[in-house]
């Protein structure tokens, strides 16, 4: 999947940016940050897995604990990076 997502010669990729209009390079590099961030956290969870004995509970908690403290950290990264957002979250 991830390479799916980020790779600028995939078939998806390309129907899919031609099927929206927009230039396909922009539509690349708008999914990268996206398919960076889960594949950071399936690679903590698999790390987890092979440490743990395959223990599918632990792995699965780590990995969606990941997942949230990755989305927190992007979201206040956001609200810092945009002044006048801080005000107007909902």
């Amino acid at each position: 999947m991830f390479g799916d997502n980020c790779s600028p010669i995939s078939d998806t990729t390309i129907l899919s940016s031609a099927g929206t209009e927009c230039n396909h390079i922009d539509h690349v590099t708008t999914q990268l940050p996206y398919a960076m961030t889960v594949a950071g956290c399936c690679f903590v969870g698999y790390i987890t897995a092979g440490l743990s004995g395959s223990n599918v509970i632990l792995t699965l908690s780590v990995s969606f604990a990941c997942l949230l403290i990755a989305i927190k950290f992007l979201h206040s990264y956001y609200l810092r990076k945009t002044p006048g957002k801080a005000g107007k979250q909902g």
